[in-house]
C-alpha cells in the first residue's frame, strides 16, 4: 500500500494567514522606503538643476539669482534673458521643455482639481499661500514654484552670512519650493520626525514614513545656488545618495 501525504485545509489556511500578516507588516515599510529614495533622488537632482541654471545664465546672459531685478511679467513664458532679468527669463533661457504657470493653482491634479498643498513650518507664513506662487513643470514632472514677488528684493547673501529661518532676513523675497512628485499626492511639506526644523540647529531627523518624508521641499534661490530653506529639507538633501 502507498501512503499519500499532504497538507490539510487548516494547515494551508494557517500558512496563508501568516503570509498575509507578514505582507501587511512589511509592504508599507517597503513602499515608504521606495518613495523616500525616489523623493531624495529627485530633490537632489532638482537642486542641482536650479543651481546649474543660475551658473549657465551667469555665463551666457550675465546674471544669476542675485541679478534678478524684475518680476515675471504677463508674458512670462516667453521672457528672454537677453532682454529681461527675471527669474522666468532665467529659467526660459536655461531649462528646456519647462512649462510655465502664472498661478500654481492653475496646475491640475489627476482628478482635475486645482493644485494645492498641505503647509508646514515654511509654507505656513503669510505670503506663502498657493495663490502667491507661480510655477514651472519640468520635463520629468517636477514642479518648481517660486514667489510672485521674486525680483522685488535682491536674492543675495552677504559674505560670511548664512540663511536665517523662515520669516525674514536678506532672502525674504527669494522663496521657492520643489514638489518632486508633481501634482500627484501627497503635496505636503516635508517635516522633522524628531528635532527642530530650524536651520540654526542640526537636530532634525526625517523618518522614511508617509507622515514626514513627503514630496514638497522648501528652498531659497540666491546668488548662483539653490539650497534648502528648512532643516527637514536640508536633512533629506544630505542623506540623498
Amino acid at each position: 500500500m502507498k501512503i499519500k501525504t499532504g497538507f490539510t485545509l487548516a494547515e494551508v489556511l494557517i500558512t496563508l494567514g501568516i503570509i498575509g500578516v507578514v505582507a501587511a507588516m512589511t509592504i508599507p515599510t517597503l513602499i515608504a522606503n521606495t518613495n523616500a529614495q525616489k523623493y531624495r533622488s529627485k530633490f537632489k537632482k532638482s537642486i542641482s538643476t536650479l543651481s546649474q541654471a543660475a551658473r549657465m545664465s551667469q555665463a551666457q546672459y550675465g546674471f544669476d539669482y542675485a541679478g534678478v531685478s524684475q518680476r515675471c511679467g504677463a508674458n512670462a513664458a516667453n521672457e528672454n534673458p537677453e532682454t529681461t532679468q527675471s527669474v522666468c527669463a532665467l529659467i526660459n533661457g536655461t531649462l528646456t521643455a519647462a512649462t510655465h504657470y502664472a498661478n500654481i493653482t492653475d496646475i491640475k491634479t489627476k482628478n482635475n482639481q486645482n493644485y494645492s498643498y498641505i503647509k508646514g513650518d515654511f509654507l505656513s507664513y503669510s505670503g506663502r499661500e498657493p495663490d502667491k506662487f507661480q510655477a514651472y513643470i519640468l520635463s520629468d514632472g517636477t514642479i518648481i514654484a517660486f514667489a510672485k514677488m521674486f525680483g522685488t528684493y535682491p536674492c543675495t547673501l552677504s559674505i560670511g552670512k548664512v540663511q536665517t529661518d523662515v520669516a525674514a532676513g536678506e532672502l525674504i523675497g527669494c522663496t521657492a519650493f520643489i514638489d518632486v512628485n508633481g501634482p500627484s499626492l501627497p503635496n505636503k511639506e516635508v517635516s522633522c520626525s524628531s528635532g527642530s526644523n530650524s536651520l540654526t540647529e542640526n537636530s532634525c531627523v526625517v523618518k522614511n514614513d508617509a507622515k514626514h518624508m513627503t514630496d514638497i521641499y522648501p528652498i531659497r534661490l540666491h546668488d548662483g545656488i539653490a539650497e534648502p530653506a528648512t532643516a527637514a529639507a536640508r536633512y533629506v538633501l544630505k542623506t540623498a545618495k
